[in-house]
């Protein structure tokens, strides 16, 4: 299998001479596999690739409103839809992997149970502190959440000592700053702050699975689609499993 640092060299001969920005936008939880991808693209053709990061959904209103903007990475659902609607037309989907909505608690901290609803429910009422992302900015797990708590009877519980994080990031940094007892995100927004803070996932009766792809138009540049390119080898899907995104299930 070829490295991604081969087909990075392999670009610098197919780019042109002159630095292109690219505008990336994307779901917080790809934050780490695509930084490291956009900082090997840009050292071996430069070129800049701006990434913005922010909430599944709140990444797919910012990309739309903004006429530069040349990739979308966000949920699956979320482009079926606005491509339904024409909200987003004239592109390509890539389905770059899965990952599924789990806890996290601090490092070196007791991990509670969350393998049953009965045990979820106990775990989220004998925690002091609780974050997850603000379902009103299009937080996938965020909303998600807010359904589980409400089928177990304890969201008046649950919001009262609640904390609603901007996005998954901020989720996980409340949790490794240990400002709460107990956090509710992707799985891969965890491994990829530190895999020791992960509990696990809902439990299957809750079970949260959400595909990310990559959204781009067909008229982008050659300089945008060597970067698609990196972003779709092997190589590069080595690099999201890493950080906790699985390959994508076949539909």
């Amino acid at each position: 299998m070829r490295t991604l640092l081969s087909l990075l060299l392999t670009v610098v001969f197919t780019s042109p001479a002159s630095g292109e920005e690219l505008r990336l936008y994307a779901a917080a939880g790809v934050k780490a596999p695509l930084v490291k991808m956009a900082a090997e693209y840009e050292a071996a053709t430069g070129h800049k690739v701006i990434c913005v990061f922010d909430t599944a959904g709140a990444t797919e209103q910012r990309f739309r409103a903004d006429p530069e903007a040349t990739f979308l990475v966000t949920t699956q659902i979320l482009i079926s839809e606005a491509e339904k609607t024409s909200t987003l037309k004239d592109g390509i989907t890539y389905r770059l992997g899965d990952t599924v909505a789990g806890f996290a608690a601090p490092p070196g901290s007791p991990k509670p149970d969350v393998s049953t609803p009965e045990k979820l429910k106990t775990a989220l009422l004998s925690a002091r502190r609780i974050a997850f992302s603000d379902p009103a900015r299009g937080a996938t797990v965020g909303r998600h959440f807010m359904k589980v708590i409400e089928s177990l009877g304890i969201k008046d519980e649950v919001l009262k000592k609640a904390t609603l994080a901007q996005d998954g990031i901020e989720t996980m940094r409340l949790v490794l700053e240990e400002k709460v007892d107990l956090a509710v995100t992707q799985i891969s927004e965890i491994v990829q702050a530190n895999h020791d803070a992960l509990v696990g996932p809902f439990p299957k009766e809750f079970d949260l699975a959400t595909t990310y792809s990559l959204w781009y138009r067909t008229s982008i540049s050659s300089a945008a689609r060597d970067f698609v390119t990196l972003m779709t080898s092997p190589a590069s899907r080595a690099k999201l499993a890493e950080d906790g995104l699985r390959a994508p299930a076949e539909r």
